[in-house]
């Protein structure tokens, strides 16, 4: 419109004919992709960088150190910006999840802690308040997670905590690992638990159908809701309920909940704790590296929930139990996922069984468009409450990352799978709960011996009476199992602590100063850390993802807004500091070069690093977009 007004360019006019035309000195534009934001100033040009403009309040007119002022301001008020965000979510308090440990994953990292001093016990605890990382304070549950994620193949972190009972802080050495279900390195922790039903609406569905499976009594209950005492014993946490349930050795006990002025009582009763029995060849790339068991002893998978949408919604029930998938008799977990993701149509040939009768059925197969492997749309489980085997487990995993033979694999000939329970050392079992029993009260009692019966699947239901060995290793791995909670930790929200400056202005400002300088450090830490492979490029997040993000922590509250808008700023300005062309960094780094030599950079090289710019942004914009929508589709 201004070249068809005016025959010119306003980078073309005069001031005098910008104020004849009645224009401003400063021109706006929209782009074609509107991201982000650009700024070019009077004598620039990209396309032509020798080119110089005399009017004397052009860029290139000005004093090299002017200029690096110039290129700074961007950068230094993404920082500002940051600081003033920090300080402000400080002021009003963002909660955050307190560094305490709640579950360990068996087998992890975090089990088989070394330790260092202040004790001998192997292994991180629930409970455990993490307090320093190699000599750094931790005031929160990601600083644990950050420096995990952020830490070099290898390295041993030592991590310092406070443990309930010990005298003095116990420090122990940790290797963390890449995590198959994240893609993060990580120590195998979940952070504690309240007992508070969460109200986290990404697991609102597991929860609810968690609540219905208790039972009757059970209705009404659901987040918000506070576990206040168990047997009239009075219990703060999660790890207050775990210590009860245990010593309750599996007996109900009458809980009291609470929600605002309203009270219900009702029975919880304790489920027992399974071993974790990991597959020999478990990588960081194997999808289920690991059954729930007993010695080798594994049941068959059941659905557990059908996912909203599931393309096998009416045709699959919750609680069916698989006797067959594809070729499989009786999958175990690992079993069931391996069949869908080689399936090779939009079916998968599915036996079940469902309230005593025998279903064959084609499940249907949906391929996400990101090219993964086929789901069928379900939550698969373990079917705990049956007599059912799968196929045992001969040999598991040990945490020297050897192998050893399970008790299953001693049984002569082997056991068939979709083979029955019929009694552990005389005792009838109705379900693997009684299973669990007598491994665990034969262990205790020091018997040498096992005597268990089956029955086999074929048609004439032959039964086999078997008496096993009971090494003193078996019977200190089942002495070991213990009840838990009917209700897993992470059904809880967790333990927070709030993170503010008190009303004092001067603790808010140290604070968010603080803060801002942290991530600026973590923000270098991680393009680090990609570059030495310990952090995956599928683990970065592009415009899309980013407004995913936003979006979620939007629903926690305006401190929580403030504080994510704060950490989006501090990665702005240190990305746009990179020694890249076409960012800021890079036009910094010409003028350096032309405060040295006396003169700027030739064209020609200006104009290809240019271009090399350009295309790494256009490479990490369309992998970090591909990314969101895997994450999105898939």
């Amino acid at each position: 419109v201004i070249v068809r007004r005016c025959g010119r360019t306003t980078l073309q006019m005069t001031d005098r004919e910008l104020e004849e035309e009645g224009l401003g000195e400063t021109e706006y534009s929209i782009r074609w992709l509107p991201l982000g934001g650009f700024v070019r100033m009077l004598g620039q040009d990209d396309l032509d960088p020798a080119r110089r403009v005399n009017a004397p309040r052009s860029f290139n007119a000005v004093s090299i150190g002017r200029r690096m002022v110039v290129i700074s301001a961007g950068v230094i008020m993404n920082v500002l910006l940051a600081i003033v965000c920090f300080i402000i979510a400080f002021s009003i308090g963002v909660p955050v999840e307190a560094p305490v440990i709640g579950d360990v994953a068996p087998g992890s990292p975090a089990a088989a802690a070394v330790p260092l001093s202040g004790g001998s016990v192997v292994g991180l605890r629930p409970g455990d308040r993490v307090t320093a990382i190699d000599g750094e304070p931790v005031e929160t549950f990601v600083d644990l997670q950050v420096a995990a994620g952020m830490s070099v193949e290898g390295q041993q972190l030592a991590i310092e905590v406070d443990r309930p009972g010990a005298a003095s802080p116990l420090t122990y050495g940790v290797v963390p690992e890449e995590s198959p279900s994240t893609g993060m390195r990580g120590i195998g922790i979940m952070p504690a638990s309240s007992l508070t039903l969460t109200d986290d609406r990404s697991i609102q569905d597991l929860l609810r159908l968690r609540l219905e499976a208790m039972g009757a009594g059970w209705e009404g209950i659901g987040p918000g809701w506070t576990l206040a005492s168990l047997d009239g014993t009075a219990v703060s946490n999660w790890g207050d309920l775990e210590r009860l349930i245990d010593e309750a050795n599996g007996a109900p006990q009458q809980g009291i909940w609470s929600s605002g002025d309203a009270s219900r009582h009702v029975t919880i009763q304790g489920r027992p704790s399974w071993q974790a029995l990991r597959y020999p060849d478990a990588t960081h790339e194997t999808a289920v590296g690991w059954e729930e068991g007993l010695c080798g002893f594994v049941p068959p998978v059941q659905i557990e929930r059908i996912e909203s949408g599931s393309p096998n919604a009416g045709l699959l029930q919750q609680g069916d139990v698989v006797l067959r998938v594809g070729q499989v008799v009786a999958p175990r977990m690992r079993a069931f996922r391996e069949a869908l993701a080689s399936a090779r149509g939009d079916t998968i040939a599915m036996r079940v069984v469902r309230d005593g009768q025998t279903i064959d059925l084609e499940a249907r197969l949906e391929r996400s468009l990101a090219g993964g492997p086929p789901k069928a749309g379900v939550y698969p489980g373990y079917a705990w409450a049956g007599t059912l085997l799968a196929a045992p487990m001969s040999e598991v995993g040990t945490e020297t990352r050897g192998t050893t033979q399970t008790l299953a694999a001693s049984i002569p000939d082997g056991l068939l799978p979709a083979s029955r329970w019929v009694s552990v050392n005389g005792r009838p079992v109705t379900d693997w709960r009684d299973v669990w029993t007598g491994f665990r009260s034969a262990a205790a009692a020091g018997a040498e011996v096992l005597t268990l019966e089956f029955e086999n699947p074929a048609p004439a239901r032959q039964r086999r009476r078997i008496e096993l060995p009971l090494s003193a290793q078996v019977r200190e791995g089942l002495a070991e199992l213990e009840w838990n909670p009917p209700l897993a930790s992470y059904l809880f929200a967790p333990i927070r602590v709030v993170r503010r400056s008190g009303g004092n202005p001067l603790l808010a400002m140290s604070m968010g100063a603080e803060e801002t300088w942290r991530f600026i450090e973590l923000t270098y830490l991680t393009i680090d850390r990609l570059i030495r492979g310990s952090v995956g490029v599928d683990q970065l997040h592009g415009p899309v993802g980013i407004v995913h993000l936003g979006a979620r922590v939007a629903d926690r509250g305006i401190a929580w807004m403030l504080f994510f808008l704060a950490i989006i700023s501090v990665n702005l300005a240190v990305l746009n500091f990179l020694p890249l062309p076409i960012v800021d960094g890079g036009m910094f780094l010409y003028l350096v070069y032309e405060k040295l030599r006396g003169q700027p950079p030739p064209a020609a090289f200006q104009n290809a690093a240019m271009l090399v710019g350009l295309l790494l942004i256009g490479t990490a914009f369309f992998v970090t977009f591909y990314n969101d929508l895997v994450r999105l589709i898939g």
